[in-house]
């Protein structure tokens, strides 16, 4: 049976990526898929892997260790594609391993400017102070915009 959440609590969708542990809240996360067959688009940011076809829905597909500048990357049995919604926009990240969804109280969230120290900070809104880890929560809006500001609607 699931935890319920308190009113000081957000639900996130943890996942790996290097040797790190990334959220997202859940309500951006459309569902989680195994790997698969990623059609490259030539001309598109150095991030962009390409598209998939999920459904009938095209949707562009982000290398998030080139967009995070985090080594690794190998596909394994273990990566993911985790599709999720934002601005209207549906777009895939691949990640090394998804683990878990946990209720986070936003209690034990740091705000990034008093931890990381412009250490590209600009991509999170905290990080969870969880028992045994810490989680760096993402600002999808933030990780989905051009280096101009513009969404990635028009990528691919």
């Amino acid at each position: 049976m699931a935890e319920e959440l308190t009113v000081n609590e957000n639900q996130f969708v943890v996942f790996r990526l290097g040797r790190e542990t990334y959220g997202l809240d859940i309500a951006t996360v459309l569902e989680i898929i195994t790997m698969q067959t990623i059609t490259e688009v030539p001309g598109t940011e150095y991030f962009i892997e390409g598209v998939i076809n999920l459904r009938g829905l095209v949707i562009p597909v982000f290398n998030l260790h080139k967009r995070f500048n985090v080594e690794g990357g190998e596909i394994t049995r273990s990566t993911r594609i985790v599709v999720v919604e934002v601005e209207g926009n549906n777009i895939g990240m691949i990640v090394d391993a998804v683990s878990e969804v946990v209720n986070i109280p936003q209690d034990v969230i740091e705000q990034t400017s008093n931890i990381l120290g412009g250490i590209d900070e600009e991509y999170l809104t905290g990080v969870a102070k969880l028992e045994d880890k810490l989680v760096i929560l993402l600002d999808l809006v933030k990780v989905l915009r051009r280096n101009d500001g513009t969404m990635l609607e028009n990528f691919c």
